[in-house]
């Protein structure tokens, strides 16, 4: 899927009608706080303070930065050396990567901007404080979610909350498929089979693509100091830093898919909307989407084997102007979800493993690969660059690092997928709340970093 046809706009091109002023600047809590908290505090933090250094506040670290002047810093020149060199940071290694470096540097040189009363803490003890608030958040959903079984499930719409922005969700009922493809199917790969046969417990889903009226509430949110701590689940999240170009990429806005998102933001926008909402959202599991996608068929598409009446269901690339298109302009499927065929692909929660059907674990109830590494995830539905074999419901792909080939910043952002403007996704939320710990574990799948 990746870079198909018509399947990108160029970034020079862009760069050149939007500017270039809003991807110069360095992101303190997107890209320099990761590299402390991770690497240095356990060093230079409350709990120890190495050689009288504290990383942790803007007072400790301006002894060890000269802002403006990295080359004069004794923080640059430390993690500049090897591992094994007598003043070398971390000590003993592991050594911080080129980019890392390369983000410290540049936040020097722009001034070291610190974000004003924010105190660091380790990455253990900063999961720690995230899983704490998950806990209570938690707690919220569950007096929020009276439906206790299937029979009570019903379709609803709602606001997202401080906006006139609403996203509607749809009831899946459980049941059992058999998923994949049959090797005689027309454009079957082999990364669908074998056939086998999963059950998938009640959820609902939304009946369309995220669109930029909802994720744009999540990239562009402003923590406002008059309300600020009235809602700590929704503060903790973490947001996007700002795009370096216009991200529908001249495509459309309003109620057009959101798309270029990372897994990962997909992951965080599920988790500010579960905050903002009291209702526990997610990204559906590759099993959780072919089977909405089916709707009950076992046919390549939704409607049938036939794809000549993609058209009617789907833009893809023989109908979509070479753009996406406005969601739910299509025929939905048989469980009313619009655009699970074409205009742009979704994320999963899911690992991309070509071979994953073969084992024992992706048979069963909910089976989920979790993810373990940065890439492949994995997509489904096909985009509106793609031809009609792409389109079907058991065909799948997997991410890459080339969705990222022309991000400029270094390192390459966690957020955005500079050529993956053909990817989107869509949210679940299960009849049954998992525990706190499943929860973060879900949103937080730590595989953000290339």
């Amino acid at each position: 899927m990746a870079c198909r046809r018509n399947s990108f706009r160029p970034l020079g091109l862009l760069l050149a009608v939007y500017g270039t002023s809003a991807w110069a600047a360095v992101d303190f809590n997107a890209q320099v706080r990761p590299i402390i908290e991770s690497r240095c505090i356990g060093c230079h933090g409350s709990e120890r303070a190495l050689g009288g250094l504290r990383l942790d506040s803007s007072a400790g670290a301006a002894k060890a930065i000269r802002a403006g002047d990295p080359e004069a810093s004794p923080l640059i020149r430390s993690i500049a050396l090897a591992p094994t060199v007598r003043g070398a940071m971390p000590p003993g290694g592991p050594a911080l990567s080129a980019e890392q470096v390369a983000v410290i540097r540049q936040w020097v040189s722009e001034g070291a901007s610190w974000p004003a009363g924010l105190t660091l803490a380790s990455a253990r003890k900063a999961a720690k404080d995230d899983l704490a608030l998950v806990e209570k958040l938690r707690a919220k959903i569950v007096a929020n979610s009276p439906e206790k079984s299937a029979a009570e499930m019903k379709a609803y719409e709602k606001p997202i909350p401080g906006s006139t922005v609403n996203y509607q969700m749809v009831p899946i009922p459980g049941g059992t498929f058999t998923m994949g493809s049959p090797e005689g199917e027309r454009g079957r790969k082999k990364d669908e089979g074998p056939l086998h046969s999963v059950a998938v417990e009640p959820f609902w889903m939304e009946k369309f693509e995220v669109t930029w009226d909802e994720y744009r509430l999540f990239m562009f949110a402003e923590r406002d100091p008059a309300t600020q701590g009235a809602n700590p689940e929704v503060d903790a999240v973490s947001r996007p830093t700002r795009p370096y170009v216009e991200m529908s990429f001249g495509m459309g806005i309003n109620g057009y898919p959101a798309i270029s998102m990372t897994q990962h933001a997909a992951n965080k926008y599920a988790q500010w909307l579960s905050a903002k909402t009291g209702h526990f959202y997610r990204l559906p599991t590759e099993a959780e989407w072919e089977y909405a996608c089916r709707a009950g068929s076992t046919t390549a598409y939704s409607f049938g084997d036939n794809p000549s009446a993609l058209g009617e269901y789907a833009w893809f690339a023989s109908n979509s102007e070479e753009k996406y298109q406005k969601v739910g302009t299509k025929k939905a499927n048989a469980w009313g979800l619009h655009d699970m065929h074409g205009n742009v692909a979704e994320w999963t929660l899911d690992q991309y493993d070509p071979g994953f059907y073969a084992k024992p674990e992706a048979a069963g109830v909910s089976p989920l690969n979790r993810p373990t590494q940065p890439y492949p995830h994995a997509a489904r539905g096909g985009g509106w660059s793609d031809d009609p074999a792409q389109l079907r419901c058991a065909a799948r792909v997997g991410s890459d690092a080339s969705w990222k080939m022309q991000d400029p910043q270094l390192p390459k952002s966690i957020w955005y997928l500079t050529d993956a403007q053909f990817l989107g996704f869509r949210l679940v939320r299960p009849l049954k709340v998992p525990t706190a710990a499943e929860m973060f574990k879900l949103w937080n799948s730590g595989t953000e970093r290339d």
